[in-house]
């Protein structure tokens, strides 16, 4: 036993918060109930830790096979509940697999009975597909765009 409480030390020493020491006391393969009574707290707070860091694992593990760009996005639903004021809060797999995180923008589209939110990169895509419709292969708009600016600066030379 005393082995084993030298081993648990060693392992937590340095660790910030009772949190990190379970997880990793966890890791090395104890049980939660030698957790709790090394660390002088209920096994309920122990147990809900871990729960807690298996639950984030498993998203971010979902997140990396989501976020494997080789392969296309997959669809998924989640059922949201909405808040105060309307608010919805965006799955941490969701905005972890997006990159997104607190401040950045997103674009929200009403279709059909549907509410799509965007990301600008996204948006922008569509708005490329949109535009790749009306424009005849082979033509290319920056082409145009220069040439149609370098008239323009030539008619500005003309005229000063």
């Amino acid at each position: 036993m005393a082995t084993s409480s030298k081993r648990m030390v060693e392992l937590t020493e340095g660790l910030p918060s009772k949190s990190a020491k379970m997880r990793a006391l966890a890791k090395a393969g104890y049980k939660r109930s030698e957790i709790a009574k090394f660390l002088g707290t209920k096994y309920q707070f122990v147990r809900n830790v871990l729960v807690q860091e298996e639950a984030r694992q498993s998203r971010d593990a979902e997140a990396a096979s989501l976020d494997n760009s080789s392969t296309p996005a997959r669809n998924i639903s989640i059922k949201v509940r909405l808040g105060p004021d309307g608010r919805v809060v965006i799955p941490a797999t969701f905005r972890e697999t997006l990159g997104l995180k607190e401040g950045d923008v997103l674009f929200a589209r009403l279709e059909n009975g549907e509410l799509n939110l965007l990301t600008p990169m996204a948006a922008m895509r569509r708005a490329q597909a949109l535009v790749r419709q009306f424009v005849p292969e082979g033509v290319s708009l920056v082409d145009e765009l220069i040439a149609d600016r370098r008239r323009e600066v030539e008619r500005e030379a003309e005229r000063g």
